[in-house]
């Protein structure tokens, strides 16, 4: 297993952080301080796309039907995981978590268990390996019955856009009819101070993650039927009742595959 390098800040453990998770080291908190001096509203993005998360799951669960979840890119464990919203709805949904960094895989193995009716998986693969991930996501899914992918703030690491489109896409081919994609990604065009401040963090020589415009952010829907209200400012997504969202530099949205 790669050695866990507690000398570079990591995108992963500092997202941790700004949830207020404990699974980081010194270095990250400092990045991740050091972002939140030039742009505080990061902790609020981080947060609100952790929502997003949420809601779209119990939307797949109780409107869709939804009882599988392919979680690309999972990152560290905090509240409410992809498994705790799905089986709280849903007790015998089953999950399978992808995530390829060393940290993540020993603090997956340890906290994402699962309800005694459905069942939980941590495969320990790069998102780069969009076959290796369905050849072991079918170990504990049904890949003929219908499948939610959740690729939640990953795709920003991919650089090339069209690659990361064809990444998406090479996934979705192993998905029937039903299937659904729920993403959510850091977007240019709505708050310039987000955009400077992730423009500086990509030159500290952490891994880069590449805010993207709306359009590209929908172009990973193409070919899918998209839910209402779209791709949006994840605040404005099916916000729940009593809520006042606002629009932030996060977007994300839900398709169904035809």
């Amino acid at each position: 297993m790669t050695e866990i390098d507690t000398s570079v800040p990591h995108s992963a453990r500092i997202w941790n952080y700004w949830l207020g998770g404990k699974d980081n080291y010194p270095v990250d908190e400092a990045a991740g301080d050091a972002y939140t001096a030039v742009f505080p509203g990061i902790v609020t993005i981080a947060r609100s796309s952790r929502a997003f998360l949420g809601r779209s799951i119990r939307h797949l669960v109780l409107e869709a039907g939804v009882r599988q979840f392919l979680d690309v890119g999972t990152g560290l464990p905090t509240v409410d995981n992809t498994h705790e919203v799905a089986q709280r709805h849903a007790p015998d949904a089953r999950i399978v978590y992808v995530d390829n960094d060393p940290l993540v895989l020993a603090h997956a193995r340890a906290l994402l268990t699962s309800s005694p009716e459905g069942a939980t998986a941590y495969e320990d693969l790069s998102l780069y390996d969009p076959a290796g991930i369905l050849e072991a996501a079918g170990r504990t899914l049904d890949l003929d019955r219908p499948v939610a992918l959740i690729l939640s703030g990953i795709l920003g690491h991919v650089a090339d856009h069209d690659r990361a489109v064809a990444l998406v896409h090479d996934l979705l081919a192993g998905l029937p009819s039903g299937s659904h994609l729920c993403v959510n990604d850091g977007s240019r065009g709505t708050d310039p101070v987000y955009e400077q401040a992730q423009d500086a963090y990509n030159e500290t020589g952490a891994v880069p993650y590449f805010l993207r415009p709306v359009d590209q952010i929908e172009a990973y829907f193409e070919g899918l039927d998209l839910i209402e209200p779209g791709v949006v400012s994840v605040p404005l997504w099916r916000p729940d009742p009593g809520t006042t969202p606002h629009p932030i530099g996060q977007h994300g949205g839900l398709g169904r595959k035809p």
